[in-house]
């Protein structure tokens, strides 16, 4: 339940919407988020012993719940790999697996209650704790940008050196008009991260202050808004699943996408 702060909600959102940084550090660009930076490797983690433990235990008969449930995940993963990408998947299999149920976890924490992670962290000394990653733009972006450096590393491989040189000047309008080509193909490339790490942070930022506004009607002093901050709760939790699930499929198809893009000549 929410514990709205003296002043009012509009104090209780802006301290939600607080980073945990390194004491004596103030917010900027060059801030570190270590409540960001912390749960993401926290959730990668709980990703690859999950995976590993029903891997060590896996049976070729009747497959338990949690073997039937990584089995249903990798067979989706590999679907939507094997209709985009049609050269060789031992890297772009897992690769895909990883980022899908990366930030599927990551999103999934929007799912808890508002106030609970932060009041766990107050009783650690921390007066600040966001806990859904892909809400912070700087790690979002941290993720768009290494997927921009594997489609170039794809690209370069497909294509070597002197071949991806020649098609930044000479595709798609030929050698004639090489620096439109130039600076078409370089704002194709600038686009893709901005807009995968923008579409995921813009989806679940909403999605977190939505959850905030809604947890501030329980604070309201009257049971007509503690009645409706409980119903839209409620309503906007099984609506945000979808959303959940959603952004971490749009970023993997996206991701394998560009990978697969790349290796192709203009």
């Amino acid at each position: 339940m929410a514990s709205e702060p003296q002043g009012g909600l509009t104090e209780y959102i802006q301290h939600h919407l607080t980073f945990l940084t390194p004491s004596g550090q103030s917010e900027g660009f060059w801030s570190w988020h270590l409540d960001s930076i912390g749960v993401s490797l926290a959730l990668g983690l709980v990703f690859c012993l999950w995976f590993w433990s029903q891997a060590r235990k896996a049976t070729s008969g009747v497959p338990s719940k949690g073997q039937a449930l990584v089995e249903l995940a990798l067979e989706f993963v590999d679907g939507q790999v094997k209709d985009v990408f049609h050269g060789d998947r031992r890297f772009l299999g897992p690769l895909a697996l990883t980022v899908f149920m990366w930030v599927l976890l990551m999103n999934a924490m929007d799912l808890l209650p508002v106030d609970l992670v932060p009041w766990i962290a107050s009783k650690f000394g921390l007066s600040h704790f966001r806990a859904v990653p892909t809400a912070d733009v700087s790690l979002t972006f941290a993720m768009s940008i290494t997927v921009l450096i594997l489609v170039l590393a794809f690209s370069l491989k497909a294509k070597g050196l002197g071949g991806f040189t020649k098609e930044l000047f000479t595709a798609p309008f030929g050698p004639w008009l090489a620096p439109f080509n130039l600076v078409l193909n370089l704002v194709e490339l600038i686009s893709k991260p901005i807009s995968l790490a923008m579409r995921l942070f813009g989806n679940m930022y909403a999605g977190e202050l939505v959850f905030m506004l809604l947890a501030g009607l329980f604070s309201a002093g009257s049971w007509l808004f503690y009645g409706l901050g409980v119903v839209g709760y409620a309503a906007w939790g099984i609506f945000h699943l979808l959303i959940v699930a959603l952004q971490a499929y749009i970023f993997t198809v996206l991701t394998v996408v560009y990978i697969s893009m790349a290796q192709e000549s203009h």
